[in-house]
C-alpha cells in the first residue's frame, strides 16, 4: 500500500507521520510531499529517511491514498489530479469540505456512507470534528434543535508561525507576527478572516459542517471563535438545546459509551478536560455536563481535544484505515 503524505514538512503533516507510524498501518512505501523548496530534503518515518518529492513525482508513482495538508489552493489544484490518476485523496482543507457530492467525513460518525466512488474525501475542521464526536450519539437520542458554541482555540491550529509569536512574546524577542495582536496573556476573538455578517469563517465552518457531518440543516447554530495562548488543543463551551428531555445521567453514560468519547466529569475532584491532558491523545474529552435551568431540555458541556491530532492528523488516518480495511482503495 503506498501512501502519500502532502505537505509532510508542515505541522499536521508532521503529526500525520507520527499517527501513521503509531497505528501501524501496512504501508509498502511513504511518498513524503512538499513544495519545491523542500524537495530533496529528508524525512525519518519508522526509523527509515526518505527522501521528499514533488507533487508531480508522487503523482507519478500513483499512491493509493494521499493525505493532503497542504492548503486550500493546493487542493484544488492538485486533488483532482490524484484522484484522475486512480489515488483516493483525503483532504484536510477546507477546499472540499461544503463541495455539492463530497463526502465531510468523522469516521465513527459517517464513514459508512462511503464507497469506491469517493476519491476525494474531506476532513472537517479541528474545531467541528471534536464538536460533533461529542454530539453525534446525542443527537440521535434527543434530537438537537439549537446549539451555542463558543471556542478556546490553541495557536497551533494557525500554525508555526502563530507558535513562533507566542514564543518570541514569552521570552521579549523580536519577530514575524501571525495575529494582529500579541498573543501572550491575551484572548483573540478572531479565529480565520471576518465575512460581511461580522462572523469569521472559522465560526461559518462550524454551522455548515456540523449540519452535513449530522446530516439535518435544521439544526440551528451559532458560534464565537476565540483564539487563546495555549497550545495543547482546542475547547468548547456548548449549549445545546433538544427536541427531547434528557437526564444527565443518560448523558454521561452515552457519551462514555462512545468510541473515541472519554467522559472526564467529577467536580467533587477537580475532574474535568483541559487542553494541558489533551495533548498527544486522540480521544474527544467531555465534562461539565450540566442541565440548562433557562430553557427547556437544554444541557451546557465542555468539549476539548488535541487539535493536530483527532482535530487533523488522526481523523485523516482513520479514514485512510477505514478505506483499506473495506477495500475502498486500489492497494
Amino acid at each position: 500500500m503506498k501512501i502519500a503524505v502532502v505537505g509532510v514538512t508542515g505541522m499536521v503533516g508532521q503529526v500525520m507521520l507520527k499517527v501513521l507510524e503509531e497505528r501501524n498501518l501496512d504501508i509498502t512505501e511513504l511518498i513524503p510531499v512538499a513544495s519545491e523548496k523542500s524537495v530533496g530534503t529528508e524525512i525519518t518515518f519508522k526509523d527509515k529517511q526518505y527522501k521528499v518529492v514533488s507533487m508531480q513525482q508522487a503523482m507519478d508513482m500513483k499512491p493509493a491514498i494521499a493525505l493532503f495538508s497542504a492548503g486550500g489552493g493546493v487542493s484544488l489544484d492538485y486533488a483532482p489530479k490524484f484522484a484522475a490518476a486512480g489515488t483516493t485523496v483525503i483532504d484536510n482543507s477546507s477546499a472540499w469540505r461544503m463541495e455539492k457530492g463530497k463526502k465531510l467525513v468523522v469516521p465513527e460518525i459517517n464513514a459508512v456512507d462511503l464507497t469506491t466512488e469517493d476519491k476525494i474525501i474531506a476532513n472537517p475542521n479541528c474545531s467541528t470534528i471534536q464538536l460533533v464526536m461529542a454530539l453525534a450519539p446525542l443527537h440521535k437520542k434527543y434530537g438537537i434543535k439549537r446549539l451555542v458554541i463558543s471556542t478556546y482555540q490553541s495557536i497551533t491550529g494557525t500554525g508555526v508561525k502563530a507558535v513562533q509569536q507566542l514564543e518570541n512574546e514569552y521570552t521579549g524577542a523580536k519577530g514575524e507576527m501571525a495575529y494582529p495582536y500579541q498573543i501572550h496573556r491575551n484572548a483573540l476573538p478572531h479565529c480565520d478572516v471576518f465575512e460581511e455578517n461580522g462572523y469569521t469563517k472559522e465560526e461559518l465552518k462550524l454551522v455548515r459542517e456540523t449540519q452535513k457531518i449530522l446530516d439535518d440543516k435544521t439544526i440551528a447554530v451559532t458560534a464565537t471563535a476565540v483564539r487563546i495562548p495555549v497550545v495543547g488543543g482546542h475547547s468548547e463551551s456548548v449549549n445545546v438545546e433538544f427536541h427531547n428531555d434528557f437526564t444527565e445521567s443518560e448523558v454521561r453514560v452515552l457519551l462514555a459509551a462512545t468510541p473515541g468519547v472519554t467522559v472526564q466529569d467529577n467536580t467533587d475532584v477537580n475532574l474535568y478536560p483541559m487542553p494541558l491532558m489533551a495533548q498527544g491523545k486522540d480521544d474527544v474529552f467531555v465534562g461539565r455536563i450540566r442541565r440548562d435551568h433557562s430553557a427547556a431540555n437544554a444541557l451546557n458541556m465542555w468539549i476539548v481535544a488535541d487539535n493536530l491530532r483527532k482535530g487533523a492528523a488522526t481523523n485523516a488516518v482513520q479514514i485512510a484505515e477505514y478505506l483499506i480495511k473495506n477495500k475502498l482503495v486500489n492497494a
